[in-house]
């Protein structure tokens, strides 16, 4: 996964593009004119961009839409490196070859980072991270926000391109969920200021007016444009833009008076809120899109989206974004929409009905939290259902960790003593099982693997394996990567994705510790790709229902109250409740072992040894159907 020193110095960061095809002419995917668009915003060129085709192609056609100031070529789906064709694209490969960043919100996110790094000055890019530096730093799994920006838009809307007869009448429910975003009051940190401003420049609007017009005010009147012009100049102001003025004006005192619980709401500038954000990147392309292919068909559909074209329009507003969005071959001009005069929905057609459909797909209704554990552990034992603990098969083993190097080696780390004693335990049981069921040749993929322990102790223990460590925070990667780099590991690689961005094959997956329903996550993932699995669960009570996962997967209703109790497991608690969590443990690990052997696996659910290396110490070992006979 990795080359010499000499051969990165040569290197620069490798950027890597979808490029598809449609009536067997290329074509550039949503993800990869998103990406273009965010390069050309921030002007910015760190990266080598390539093009990725499947077939035998030229990019030459596609060169209007690529800025010309980009280091731009071509390149086939075979001869990726290793790392990258392991990912979903748009993906970023480091000068090392070690380190791919893969998916769409991580890859826009560093490439924010590596501008600003280049030249500290952008403040209007550093902007785009939106507050506290978080906008879709959540990944897609866990954040219906990011899924609708990063997935749900961008795929519906090339749905929508390649499949567009009869869907004009038919809005996607992305795109509605989006309208109703908009229409949404804004929320953001220490709005007061800025909303008794709001309430001051009505109340002087209403004085200026006429008289013989304020009874006469539609929504696109006065009082909503000096709305909109007060939010806007708030907005336009917050990227630090010379030629409008920050909101510095003191309101009066009667305006100081009024309780905040009677000021006006703030509306929606951009996507999240008042300030131009990654998200609006993102969206941009997307609507644009959208929005070209409705051109014949706008009056009879436009009328949906008031607010989404409110957005459209202010968001080319935003300095630089014109000039970026032309170096794309985007030409917003050409889709330029009226903001006024749309026929209201009618009740038949509103899209709040519509979206009704959607919500039912995304959320199952929990049932209520009634009672203990107790009776729905009788319920099960009385159906001949107990959680049993198969027996660990190497229950004294170690590893000699007084001669491993000192960057493996937990307590040198920053946790205390007593914490790191105890991670070397739960690293001896994951490692021990690995080995187990590892082969010279095999790939080992440590998923959620933070700051690498898992992970680099299998590297440095097997090195005739390749270990991938997949975590979606950098800072915990490229930590990993630094103690990697001290250890002069060779079979290494660092993936940070979402776990869906991961699509290369393997043979064992590997998590310690996977939070709530990331357990079921991974354990998803490895029978996708017939692996064997030894995953380690954490955080029981954060499990629940979810797009991708319904619980309880096979035995029992009360399946939410076992996820609960079973989190009380804690030393501190007294022993007869840290046995019934045990029990809950074992109950919501069993139904997850029936969920894989449907799959044709044998599984075995056991306990890490000694029991005190941690409270979550259940441990699952799976093997795929083809190798269950090598269990001992």
């Amino acid at each position: 996964f990795t080359m010499t020193a000499s051969e990165a110095k040569q290197q620069h960061s490798s950027l890597y593009l979808e490029v598809c095809s449609q009536n067997e002419e290329p074509r550039l995917p949503l993800h990869t004119s998103i990406v273009l668009f965010l390069l050309s915003y921030c002007e910015c060129k760190t990266f080598k961009v390539f093009l990725v085709s499947n077939k035998p192609t030229s990019s030459e056609p596609l060169r209007s839409q690529q800025p010309v100031s980009l280091d731009v070529s071509d390149i086939q789906l075979e001869a990726l490196p290793q790392l990258v064709k392991g990912c979903r694209l748009p993906a970023i490969l480091d000068e090392t070859g070690s380190l791919c960043r893969a998916g769409l919100a991580v890859v826009l996110r560093h490439i924010i980072n590596k501008t600003i790094e280049a030249d500290p000055s952008r403040n209007d890019v550093l902007a785009l991270l939106g507050f506290k530096k978080t906008c879709l730093k959540a990944c897609a799994e866990v954040s219906k926000w990011t899924r609708l920006c990063e997935i749900g838009i961008p795929s519906a809307v090339e749905e929508h391109l390649r499949n567009p007869t009869d869907q004009y009448q038919q809005l996607p429910l992305s795109i509605l969920t989006l309208e109703r975003r908009l229409a949404e009051p804004v929320k953001v940190h220490n709005d007061d200021k800025i909303r008794r401003q709001k309430l001051q420049e009505q109340r002087q609007n209403e004085k200026n007016e006429p008289p013989e017009s304020q009874g006469n005010l539609d929504s696109e009147s006065k009082p909503g444009q000096v709305c909109d012009g007060l939010e806007l100049r708030a907005a336009l102001a917050k990227l630090s833009v010379d030629s409008v003025p920050a909101l510095t004006t003191r309101e009066n005192s009667e305006i100081r008076k009024v309780k905040t619980t009677d000021l006006p709401p703030l509306e929606h500038v951009f996507a999240e809120g008042l300030y131009f954000t990654l998200t609006d990147v993102v969206l941009l392309p997307c609507i644009y899109q959208y929005l070209c292919s409705l051109r014949t068909h706008a009056a009879s559909t436009l009328h949906h989206l008031p607010h989404l074209l409110r957005w459209y329009s202010r968001v080319q507003e935003v300095p630089g974004v014109l000039r970026a969005a032309k170096a794309c071959g985007i030409l917003l001009s050409d889709t330029r929409v009226p903001t006024s005069g749309l026929p209201e929905p009618s009740a038949e057609d509103n899209p709040a009905t519509l979206l009704l459909q959607e919500e039912g797909q995304e959320v199952t209704t929990q049932l209520p939290f009634v009672g203990g554990p107790r009776p729905t552990i009788t319920k099960l034992k009385e159906n001949g259902i107990e959680s049993v603990f198969a027996p660990h098969p190497c229950p004294s083993w170690t590893l000699p960790w007084d001669s491993l190097p000192g960057a493996i080696n937990p307590t040198e780390g920053k946790m205390s003593n007593i914490r790191a004693v105890r991670k070397m335990q739960q690293l001896n049981n994951l490692v021990a099982m690995v080995a187990e069921l590892a082969r010279p040749g095999y790939t080992i993929v440590d998923f959620c693997s933070g700051t690498g322990h898992v992970g680099i102790v299998l590297a440095h223990t097997l090195p005739d394996c390749q270990v991938i460590l997949i975590e979606n925070k950098e800072e915990s990667l490229v930590r990993a990567e630094s103690r990697s780099t001290q250890l002069g590991l060779k079979n290494i690689g660092f993936i940070q994705a979402n776990l869906d961005y991961f699509t290369g094959p393997f043979q064992i997956g590997v998590a310690l510790h996977a939070c709530g329903v990331a357990t079921d996550m991974v354990m998803e993932h490895c029978i996708q790709a017939g692996a064997a699995f030894v995953i380690s669960p954490c955080c029981y009570g954060f499990i629940q229902n979810a797009v991708k996962f319904k619980f309880p997967k096979r035995f029992v209703s009360e399946h939410m109250i076992l996820c609960r109790f079973a989190d009380q497991t804690a030393i501190q608690l007294p022993p007869e409740r840290r046995l019934i969590g045990k029990q809950c443990m074992g109950l919501v690990d069993l139904d997850r072992s029936w969920a894989a052997e449907t799959h044709g696996y044998s599984v075995r659910v056991m306990t890490m040894e000694p029991e005190s290396c941690s409270p979550k110490n259940n441990m699952l070992v799976g093997r795929p159907p083809q190798k269950k006979n090598l269990f001992i």
